[in-house]
């Protein structure tokens, strides 16, 4: 099988597996939460705290991850003695996190605003402890190249999810109200948004069982000066995943902070913003399942005399499928929308602006994985913190001035410049040569249409007519990619 054929199937593979929990956020948290939920604050709410959630794990996590694709592959592979070091490590980061913040669960609480609420710092400490000792089995289904398990387990965290909150919030007040008040004497109607937490904690401890065979394959060993290599691999990787989170969804806690003086408006606002970003949730998706497929294939072809052509290929492969997602989301975007409360619609003019940040991101990561090829992780960490410093300041200065809107611009140019920091620093210590002229006239293109489509709607009306001009202009664009690029997808995907 070609090389690239292997890398687009399980692109796929992680896809599906990333899909259904995308899906889980656009059916049940985007699209059944924001009609469920009567006020936007709850939806601010559940982005808030995964806001904070996502960043934690990372802090648990501890880089491992990265380290342990390091390790594990190369010339000095050692699978078994990296398996077991990563994952101690975060055995003993999460039993250390998860008892330092049940003992301050109250304090915590009142920083988040959340005085009430501490019962949600109980819950959350330990999902986030569930969900990080499981980040080294799911890793090693991806190195040792077993998309189908990895995908399948996902997919069941999902499902089992979804069922639990569905249970949670339709089927329980169903059975109340049908006679069955003493069997569910448990329960309050009130407190919809902690059963969804309850569903994820839950969910998160019932994949945990699931993994006992993988996680029974650590061995007891200690070898500190192995140990201290791969933390200190992986430490400026934690750095650059914080980083990254904080670019990626703490534009949230930020709006509640200093949008303006009353919290609850803030949140209300919070929520409307993160419902209408989530429309980008395709082209997310669709960075997500490439990301995961795509780290593990780097590794293990960086020792090919071809590695650097390869990597220029898979980038410009990105931004051809990229673009497609980009445009297909826009030129759509009028039936999508259908998917949030009718509370939560006025922010999607953040869109198009949002969509572009993914794709530099996406293509961010093509470009720097020489950082991670070549032991270079404190270059990789300085980068993401000048995004992370770019995101501070945009949305600190802009916030109170613009409004929400400012968060989307942040990630945009943040995104933009860690593009072109990797890119540039690249060529210097790992030079690949990408080919920029074909990447730009992909995403120069795909912008071409959507103006061409925003001229149009001026004389067109009602949503089937917008609808078949925008379906023509989107076979234009894949008609021209194709005829243009059709030489050399073959070549590509002939390349063994």
């Amino acid at each position: 099988m070609s090389v690239f054929k292997k890398l687009a199937g399980e692109t796929v593979i992680y896809g599906i597996s990333n899909i259904l929990p995308r899906i889980l956020h656009y059916v049940i948290f985007t699209f059944y939460l924001t009609y469920k939920f009567s006020e936007q604050s709850d939806y601010g709410i559940y982005l808030d705290l995964y806001a904070y959630a996502a960043m934690l794990l990372i802090v648990y996590r501890l880089g491992m991850e990265t380290s342990f694709f390091r390790f594990a592959t190369g010339e000095k592979a050692n699978l078994e003695k990296s398996y077991s070091a990563s994952s101690q490590t975060i055995l003993i980061t999460s039993v250390f996190f998860t008892i330092l913040f049940i003992i301050f669960a109250p304090q915590v609480a009142d920083m988040l605003r959340y005085p009430d609420k501490v019962e949600y710092v109980y819950w959350f400490a330990v999902i986030i402890a569930l969900d990080a000792l499981s980040a080294i089995p799911f890793a090693r289904f991806r190195i040792e190249r077993r998309p189908v398990r990895f995908a399948s387990l996902k997919v069941f965290n999902t499902l089992f999810t979804i069922v639990l909150v569905v249970f949670f919030l339709d089927v329980c007040p169903y059975l109340i109200d049908h006679g069955w008040q003493d069997v569910f004497r448990f329960y309050d109607p009130a407190k919809k948004l902690d059963y969804v937490f309850m569903s994820n904690l839950i969910a998160s401890a019932a994949v945990i069982i699931l993994l006992i065979p993988q996680i029974m394959k650590i061995k007891l060993e200690f070898d500190w000066s192995f140990l201290k290599k791969m933390i200190l691999y992986g430490l400026p990787m934690a750095l650059v995943g914080a980083a990254g989170v904080f670019n990626q969804s703490f534009s949230i806690p930020i709006i509640k902070y200093i949008l303006g003086d009353n919290i609850t408006q803030n949140l209300a606002a919070a929520g409307v913003y993160g419902a209408a970003a989530k429309l980008a949730l395709i082209m997310n998706l669709f960075t997500v399942a490439y990301t995961y497929a795509a780290e593990p294939f780097f590794f293990t072809s960086s020792t090919r005399s071809d590695s650097r052509e390869l990597y220029a290929s898979s980038a410009r492969l990105f931004a051809m499928f990229g673009s497609v997602f980009f445009l297909f989301i826009l030129l759509y975007q009028d039936i999508i929308v259908f998917v949030l409360g009718p509370n939560f619609r006025s922010e999607t003019h953040v869109l198009p602006i949002l969509l572009m940040s993914y794709i530099f991101l996406g293509l961010y990561y093509n470009v720097a994985i020489w950082y991670k090829i070549k032991d270079r992780t404190n270059i990789g960490a300085l980068i993401s913190v000048g995004g992370a410093i770019i995101t501070i300041a945009i949305n600190f200065i802009f916030i109170p001035i613009a409004g929400v809107v400012t968060a989307a611009w942040a990630s945009f140019v943040c995104y933009a410049f860690m593009m072109m920091a990797g890119y540039l620093i690249g060529q210097k210590y790992f030079p690949v040569p990408y080919n920029l002229m074909k990447i730009g006239y992909y995403i120069g293109f795909a912008l071409i249409i959507y103006v061409t489509n925003l001229y149009l709607r001026r004389f067109t009306d009602g949503l089937p007519v917008i609808l078949s001009v925008n379906s023509a202009l989107f076979l234009i664009y894949l008609l021209m990619i194709y005829i243009t690029e059709k030489k050399w997808l073959i070549g590509v995907i002939r390349l063994k």
